[in-house]
Parts: C-alpha cells; sequence; structure tokens
C-alpha cells in the first residue's frame, strides 16, 4: 500500500466528512435539529485554517386529510404544507496554538423549524411555527504520541440563544382571532471528547459528547386581539448529544468513512407557558393551573447511521458519496419520521491553500400519521389536530470554501 498517497488523502478525507456532511446533516435531522454540531476543522493539520460553508434545504413536506379538535371538519382545507425551506450557514477558524495544541472558534445554526401551513383544519395547532437558533463555540485540543498514532484530548464551551414564535387560530365565532406566542432564550454548554489518528493511513476515530444547554429564562410576549400579555416559559433544555466518527484509508487514494449519533431530544415534549408574576399563585408546569398555552413536541431520542466513500484523483478534484438515515423524533404526534437520504460531493483545490466545495443530497421522509399522544404525565398532545402526510422529498445543496496556510 502506498502510505505517503494515504497521508496525502487527509485532506480528502476532511473534505468527505464536512462537505457531503454538510448537505447531508440538514436533510436527514430529526426533532429541531439543523446544523447540529461540527468540529472537523479542529482536526485539519494546517497551522490555521478556516472555513464557511451554506446549505439550502428543500423539504416538501405535505398534509392531508387535516381535522380539527375532536375531528371536526372546520371548512378551512384539509391539506396544507408541512415544512418550509431553509438555510443553514456555518463558519469557523482554527489555529494551532502551540505544537500539539489546536484551537477553534465557530458559529453556527445548530436548531431550528420553520412550519407555516397557514388557515387549515388544523389551524387551532398552528399556523405558523418559527424557531431560530445561533451558537457561538470555541474549543480545544491536546495530542500526544501514542503507538502508531496520535491521542487526542478534546473540550470547549458554546453559548447558544434560542428564539421563535407560533402563531394559531384561537377563536372561529363571532370573528376569527389568532394569538403569537414569541419567546427567546439563551444559556451555555460545554463538549468533551477524545480521538485517535494515525494520519499515515488517513485513520481517525473520534467520540464527542455535547452536553444539555439549559434555558431556566425564557421569556417573551402573548399577543392577542386583546393586546400583548408578558410570557415565560417553563424550564428546560436544549438537548444533549454523543457522536462517534470513524475513517480511513482502505486502499491507495481511497476513504472509507461513518457515524453514529445520539441526541436526547425526548427532553423535550411539551413546555407550559404562563403569565408573568403568576409563580405567586402556581408554579409554571403542564397542566398547572395558570398555564396559557403550551409548546408540544412530544420527541422521542434521535439516533443517527451514515457511512460513505471518499476518493482523491489527484492533487486537485475529490469526490464523496454518502449514504444516511434517520430514526423519526416522532411517535404518533409530529411529522418528523424516519428518513433515508442520499448525498455526493466534489472538491476543488486549485492551489494547495484554498478548496472550493460543492455537494447535494436527495432522500425520502418516510409517511405516518399525527393524532393524539399522552406523555409520561399524562398530558395528551395532539387533541387539537389530526392529520396524515406520504412518503414525502427532501433535497439540499451545500457550498463552502476553506482556506488554509
Amino acid at each position: 500500500m502506498n502510505f505517503l498517497r494515504l497521508k496525502a488523502l487527509l485532506g480528502a478525507g476532511c473534505f468527505s466528512l464536512a462537505l457531503v456532511g454538510a448537505a447531508m446533516h440538514p436533510a436527514h435531522a430529526g426533532g429541531l435539529e439543523r446544523g447540529g454540531y461540527d468540529i472537523d476543522l479542529l482536526f485539519d493539520p494546517a497551522p490555521f485554517a478556516t472555513e464557511a460553508e451554506a446549505t439550502f434545504v428543500m423539504p416538501d413536506r405535505k398534509y392531508k386529510n387535516a381535522l380539527g379538535p375532536g375531528g371536526l371538519n372546520l371548512g378551512l382545507g384539509s391539506t396544507a404544507d408541512g415544512a418550509e425551506d431553509y438555510w443553514v450557514p456555518r463558519i469557523g477558524a482554527k489555529v494551532q496554538v502551540v505544537q500539539g495544541v489546536d484551537c477553534m472558534v465557530d458559529y453556527s445554526q445548530p436548531w431550528g423549524a420553520h412550519v407555516a401551513p397557514g388557515m387549515w383544519n388544523g389551524a387551532v395547532s398552528n399556523i405558523e411555527t418559527d424557531i431560530k437558533s445561533d451558537n457561538y463555540a470555541a474549543t480545544c485540543s491536546y495530542k500526544m504520541d501514542a503507538g502508531k498514532g496520535q491521542l487526542r484530548f478534546i473540550g470547549g464551551v458554546f453559548y447558544q440563544e434560542v428564539y421563535g414564535f407560533k402563531e394559531s387560530l384561537i377563536a372561529l365565532m363571532p370573528v376569527v382571532a389568532t394569538g403569537r406566542v414569541d419567546l427567546s432564550s439563551s444559556g451555555w454548554g460545554w463538549r468533551a471528547g477524545v480521538a485517535y489518528e494515525i494520519p499515515e493511513i488517513a485513520l481517525r476515530a473520534s467520540l464527542v459528547y455535547n452536553s444539555q444547554v439549559k434555558l431556566d429564562n425564557i421569556s417573551g410576549t402573548l399577543t392577542t386581539p386583546r393586546g400583548p400579555t408578558g410570557i415565560y416559559g417553563e424550564n428546560t433544555s436544549m438537548p444533549d448529544s454523543v457522536e462517534l466518527k470513524l475513517q480511513s484509508g482502505i486502499a491507495p487514494g481511497w476513504l472509507a468513512f461513518g457515524s453514529i449519533k445520539w441526541v436526547n431530544w425526548s427532553l423535550l415534549q411539551s413546555v407550559a407557558i404562563c403569565p408573568q408574576g403568576s409563580q405567586i399563585i402556581a408554579a409554571c408546569f403542564t397542566g398547572s393551573p395558570v398555564e396559557v398555552t403550551s409548546l408540544d413536541l412530544m420527541y422521542r431520542d434521535g439516533w443517527t447511521v451514515s457511512g460513505g466513500i471518499g476518493h482523491k484523483f489527484n492533487d486537485q478534484w475529490s469526490a464523496a458519496g454518502q449514504l444516511s438515515w434517520d430514526r423519526g423524533t416522532s411517535h404518533g404526534y409530529g411529522s418528523q419520521t424516519d428518513t433515508w437520504a442520499l448525498g455526493g460531493g466534489v472538491a476543488y483545490t486549485p492551489k494547495p491553500n484554498i478548496e472550493v466545495r460543492l455537494a447535494g443530497a436527495i432522500g425520502v421522509m418516510t409517511s405516518g400519521h399525527s393524532g393524539i399522544v399522552v406523555g409520561e404525565n399524562g398530558y395528551a398532545a395532539g387533541t387539537d389536530a389530526s392529520y396524515d402526510f406520504g412518503n414525502d422529498l427532501v433535497t439540499a445543496i451545500s457550498g463552502g470554501l476553506k482556506i488554509k496556510f
């Protein structure tokens, strides 16, 4: 085996995980996941590297056979769009501080959701929901010789802002009236991990844990025809996750890679929303006497498994392909079902320190039904709407630029 050529493939290995992953990940992510967490830039062997990428995702989820509360036909339409197109940006920079110590800073949007079905039979549940996030992270690693390769210890922190709104129908008679909830919150998280690398054969195995982000200061406004009211949300957290990634050269110019990820989405069941000042009467929780509404998700844990092959044709061109499966986080309420996705991409390196990337993905979001689901605390979500959905298409396209010295 030509070890020198495999060592040169290490750059293509970083490309295959970062580039194809950029398009694939949002195309099949469950729960509120969009960009998720990505620290692959930290492993770049260059003393300094920076990259920017953006992914445009086009889910074509359609609702049908929709009914309102109690299975009633409200006469507002039995079909609706179940997802909106969205962008996922990411930018980061990595530097070798001293020999063996690397640090990276990055900005990303790990979580989000945008659904705008409008005025349909399920409008009591949702007219439009738009959730966004901003994540600012710093991650460092220390590597040391261990056997034939290097052992790397990883640690970092991140600050996260989560915000958005939800509109729904609150009355039909005597006039149509809608309500809107605007909420925002923020919190800190941390990550820790370990990796083992043998650069000569492009081998890397990494295991990284990302902590929960506690959102204990959720606040905002509830707006109805009567005017705005200050509100706050029940304490909750964005989920923690564990991801195992593997890659290795398998032949001169060829690289195999894969990953398994678990995300603790079952943390998010129902988040109660209560008026400001109601704390003196009762605590804010789902079913509380002071609750005015709730954000129902009723998720189960998410699992994602992926694998692929990368090939370096010459010093300028590389390509990779990947197949992924994501276990849906919905189980009877919502439309986050299993998703299968196939992606591919190319990287062009006109100069040794510049890499241009382009990737795409296509997937199938499997069919299902959303209705009533009862949580562990006895709370029943889905009483305000029910609907079906078929096997729907999701596509994504991603572009990126990497510069290193």
